[in-house]
């Protein structure tokens, strides 16, 4: 199933993500696809918040992989890893953990440049694709 949204501003998009955090239950992997500013951190922000993560909310170009514990008392989930591929490979991250992460159902796993590690990403992943149309404008995808 594909279902394609258009947000008009950030703060659309960062809602975007919390709407889609209320949705998960735990054991989920999303993949974030798109070009350097075209979505994906602000709809990471929205989704970490919504599930309780604290302090600033950066994307982990640098160093990764950033742990969150899910302060949401109310799901069954303990951690959500971001993780930013841009600088790896799959081997990189299967170093880090990566299969004991993604098994782990109390986890939830956001990554950003997906493209890099396809080969050790499952089949039940979700996969959001981000599209600039103009300045604020995105054309996010869903599938």
């Amino acid at each position: 199933m594909l279902k394609e949204i258009t947000t008009k501003t950030a703060q659309e998009t960062h809602d975007l993500g919390k709407r889609l955090a209320q949705k998960m239950k735990g054991g989920e992997i999303i993949c974030l696809e798109g070009d350097l500013g075209a979505g994906k951190t602000t709809f990471s922000q929205g989704f970490l918040r919504e599930l309780g993560a604290e302090g600033a909310l950066t994307s982990p170009t640098f160093v990764v992989m950033k742990q969150y514990a899910i302060k949401n008392k109310i799901l069954n989930l303990k951690n959500i890893y971001h993780i930013d591929t841009y600088r790896i490979e799959s081997t990189d991250i299967l170093d880090l953990g990566w299969e004991e992460i993604i098994k782990n159902k109390q986890n939830i796993v956001l990554v950003e440049w997906p493209e890099r590690i396809k080969d050790v990403i499952p089949s039940n992943t979700i996969w959001i694709n981000f599209e600039i149309v103009d300045e604020e404008k995105r054309k996010i995808s869903i599938s």
